[in-house]
């Protein structure tokens, strides 16, 4: 199939975008810059070029594709509303170009918009209170297509993507803010836990979604359903030599930032569901264990 897909240069949409050639498929990689351009061609991939908000591209990339792997986003801390407007009006864009073809749609979203303190599952519904609220409209918007001829999925990834390449991610973060204040720390006892997948694990299941999955679909990128923020500061700070310390909730802004709001929660799912649909096994190494590898502390 010929596969049109956006954030193909990020740090998940490259791995789809491999994925996606090894198994035999034709790629266009949707490119904002020529940077991007340059590092698509050099992988085998063809360029359309865009962005985000530039609505008419999206829909002609759509409309010369055989199907749509959707897992750009701006991840603009400071206005994440904007963000996920931004978004929605993308899935609707390629709602439009793709409808009563049949062909399939897979939507990157988040599982920390469902409702914390729990292991969520696929049939869970999102919780408008959460970190990842932002979210909830376009993951509505693309399984509302699943009416209107559209082989939709939607496609949940865990707080933590881990592997080589990782630079914007949550735990990325972390590590910044132990460099810059010299410790690293965990919010109280640091017992809440975040789920984590390894990139090449997720991008193989964004292909069999593509390839496999029926329409209006839920996955759950899930390697791991909970690593405990205390285990990730210890490994940091072992790495970093750094002190590792608990910060009270009450001082947690001061430190973290705009991460606090994130490093305090339990934030957690299952691939149960998933696994058994689409025949999906998590067989890279966990987040720990990668954090071990030197790649995360070069810089």
């Amino acid at each position: 199939m010929r596969i049109f897909v956006t954030g193909a240069t990020g740090f998940i949409g490259s791995a789809v975008v491999s994925e996606l050639i090894n198994a035999g498929h034709e790629v266009i990689g949707f490119a904002r810059s020529d940077e991007a351009a340059n590092s698509l061609l050099k992988v085998g991939a063809s360029v359309h070029r865009g962005s985000l908000d530039d609505l008419a591209s999206l829909r002609r990339g759509a409309e010369i594709s055989d199907g749509v792997i959707h897992t750009a986003f701006n991840h603009d801390f400071s206005n994440m509303g904007a963000a996920g407007l931004t978004d929605r009006r993308a899935v609707q864009t390629f709602g439009a170009a793709l409808a009563g073809s049949g062909r399939p749609l897979v939507i990157a979203s988040v599982i920390g918009h469902l409702a914390p303190d729990r292991i969520g599952t696929e049939e869970d519904a999102p919780d408008v209170n959460t970190a990842g609220k932002h979210r909830i409209a376009s993951e509505e918007e693309a399984l509302s297509l699943a009416s209107h001829g559209v082989r939709v999925s939607v496609l949940r990834l865990p707080p933590s993507v881990h592997g080589d390449g990782d630079r914007g991610g949550f735990v990325p973060a972390l590590i910044n803010v132990a460099r810059r204040t010299g410790t690293s720390a965990y919010i109280g006892e640091g017992s809440n836990r975040w789920s984590a997948v390894h990139r090449l694990d997720a991008a193989r299941l964004f292909r069999l979604a593509l390839e496999a999955a029926p329409a209006g679909s839920k996955l759950h990128a899930i390697g791991e359903e909970g690593v405990s923020i205390r285990e990730i500061a210890a490994v940091i700070g072992r790495k970093l030599d750094l002190p590792v310390i608990s910060k009270q909730v009450e001082s947690a802004s001061d430190h973290f930032g705009w991460l606090a709001n994130f490093a305090s929660q339990n934030i957690q799912a299952s691939s149960t569901l998933t696994q058994e649909l689409l025949g999906w096994k998590p067989e890279h190494i966990n987040l720990l264990r990668d954090l071990e590898g030197d790649f995360y502390f070069k810089n």
